[in-house]
C-alpha cells in the first residue's frame, strides 16, 4: 500500500488497518465508561457533600497517584508488551467500577456516615489514577504499532475522534441515565460497558517491544522522557500551552453547582451541558480528518486556545442555560485544535523506544491537569466565589496564549510534516 499517496488523498486512510479499528473501538469504550462514570460520581458526590470543594477533590485524588508513577509507568510500558498490560489495566477499572457500583447502593451503605462513603469513594478514585497511570502511554504507545508512522497524523486525528465520541456519549448518557434510573443503576451500566474493550484487545496481535537500555541505569531511564520533552521545545510548547489552559480555564468539574445553583436545571441538563465540550471537540475532529491543519498549525494552536480562554469567560458570568451551553460547545470546538495538534507532534517526534515514557510525561503535565484543574478549580472557588474563580482561569489562559506566542519561535514555525 502506497501509504504516502493515502495519505494524501484519503481521510480514511488509517481505517483500512482492522487491528486500528479495533484499536478505535477500545479507545471510545474505554472513555465513554469512564466519562460516564465521573459524571456519576461528581452527581452523587454533589449529593452528598453539597461542597464544590468536594467535587475538586473527586480530582486530586486521581490526580496525585497518575502524576507519582507516571515516570515509573512509563519505563513499564516501554519494555514491556503493550496489549498485556492495556488488558490488565482494563480489568482493574471493571474492579474499581464494581466497588463504585457497590458505594452507590442505598441498601449497601445504610448506615455508614456520608463522610466515610465519600472517603471510600475518593479511594476508588485514587486506585483508578494509578490504572491510569499505565492505561495512557499504553493506549499512545499501541497506536504506533498499528499503523504506519505517514499514517501518525490521520491516525491521531482518528483516535481523538474516538475519544471525544466517548467523551460527547458518557456524561451525556451518565446524566441521562441518572434521570432515568438513579445513580445506583447508572454505575451498574458503566461496569457492563467496560466488558466491551476487553474483546476488542484480544483482536489485535502482542507487539514488538523496541525498549533499548543502551547500559542506562534505572533512573536515568525513568527521567530520559522527561529530557527528551525538555530538549524537544516544539514538544514541551504544545505540552506546556494545554496543560495550564486546561488547568485554569477548565470549568467542567464545576459544573453540577453551576446547573444547580446557577442555572437551575436538572440531571437531564447537567448532563447536556456536561458533553456539549466534546461535541465541539467531535465537530473539529471530523472537520480536520478531512481538512488537515498543515498551513501554520503552530499558530492556529495558539490562536485555538485564546479563543477556548474566552469562551471560559463567557461560560463564567452567563446566567442563560443555552448561552452557556453555546460557550461549553465552542469550548470544545477550540479544543479539539489543540488536542489534534499535540497528539500529532507527539506521535511523529517520539522514538519508538521512549513512546510509553514520554506519554507518561505528557500524561503527568496535561492529561492530569484536567483533575488539577478540578482542584483548583474547586479551591478558587471556595476562596473567590464559583463564577470568578471560572472568570480569573479564562483570563489566565489568555495569558498564557500571549506568552507563549512571544517566548516560543518554535511554536510559531511548527510543522507537521512526517
Amino acid at each position: 500500500m502506497d501509504t504516502t499517496a493515502t495519505t494524501k488523498n484519503d481521510p480514511y486512510a488509517s481505517l483500512r488497518f482492522p487491528e486500528f479499528n479495533y484499536y478505535l473501538v477500545i479507545r471510545f469504550t474505554i472513555v465513554f465508561a469512564l466519562t460516564m462514570q465521573f459524571a456519576i460520581i461528581e452527581w452523587k458526590v454533589n449529593e452528598l457533600a453539597r461542597d464544590p470543594f468536594a467535587l475538586g477533590l473527586i480530582g486530586l485524588s486521581e490526580v496525585i497517584p497518575a502524576v507519582l508513577l507516571a515516570p515509573f509507568a512509563g519505563h513499564i510500558v516501554d519494555k514491556r508488551e503493550k496489549r498485556g498490560l492495556l488488558l490488565l489495566c482494563i480489568i482493574a477499572y471493571l474492579f474499581i467500577s464494581t466497588g463504585l457500583f457497590l458505594l452507590t447502593w442505598d441498601r449497601a451503605v445504610q448506615g455508614i456516615p456520608k463522610h466515610y462513603v465519600l472517603y471510600m469513594i475518593y479511594s476508588l478514585v485514587f486506585v483508578g489514577g494509578i490504572v491510569r497511570a499505565f492505561t495512557s502511554p499504553s493506549t499512545f504507545t499501541l497506536l504506533s504499532l498499528l499503523v504506519p508512522k505517514t499514517l501518525y497524523a490521520n491516525a491521531s486525528t482518528w483516535s481523538s475522534s474516538a475519544w471525544q465520541i466517548g467523551g460527547v456519549l458518557g456524561p451525556a448518557l451518565g446524566g441521562f441515565f441518572i434521570y432515568l434510573f438513579g445513580v445506583h443503576w447508572s454505575m451498574l451500566l458503566v461496569v457492563a460497558i467496560l466488558l466491551a474493550p476487553l474483546f476488542s484487545l484480544l483482536q489485535i496481535k502482542p507487539k514488538p517491544i523496541f525498549y533499548k537500555s543502551q547500559g542506562e541505569g534505572f533512573v536515568e531511564s525513568l527521567t530520559k522522557g522527561m529530557k527528551f520533552v525538555w530538549n524537544t521545545k516544539v514538544v514541551l510548547g504544545a505540552m506546556a500551552l494545554d496543560m495550564f489552559a486546561v488547568l485554569f480555564g477548565g470549568a467542567i468539574s464545576m459544573l453540577p453547582v453551576f446547573a444547580t445553583d446557577i442555572l437551575h436545571t436538572d440531571s437531564l441538563g447537567y448532563g447536556i451541558l456536561r458533553s456539549a465540550p466534546a461535541v465541539g471537540s467531535l465537530i473539529t475532529m471530523f472537520i480536520l480528518a478531512h481538512k488537515p491543519l498543515n498551513h501554520k498549525p503552530g499558530i492556529k494552536l495558539l490562536a485555538a486556545v485564546f479563543a477556548f480562554g474566552l469562551t471560559i469567560i463567557v461560560f463564567g458570568v452567563s446566567t442563560s442555560f443555552y448561552l452557556s451551553l453555546g460557550a461549553l460547545l465552542f469550548s470544545g470546538v477550540f479544543d479539539g485544535v489543540s488536542v489534534v495538534i499535540r497528539q500529532t507532534i507527539l506521535q511523529l517526534k517520539t522514538p519508538d523506544d521512549m513512546r510509553g515514557r514520554v506519554a507518561s510525561v505528557s500524561s503527568m503535565f496535561v492529561g492530569s491537569s484536567n483533575e488539577l484543574g478540578a482542584f483548583e478549580s474547586g479551591f478558587m472557588a471556595r476562596a473567590v466565589g464559583l463564577v470568578n474563580s471560572v472568570v480569573l482561569g479564562g483570563c489566565i489562559t489568555l495569558g498564557v496564549v500571549v506568552t507563549t506566542y512571544v517566548i516560543s519561535p518554535a511554536m510559531r514555525k511548527l510543522d507537521l510534516k512526517p
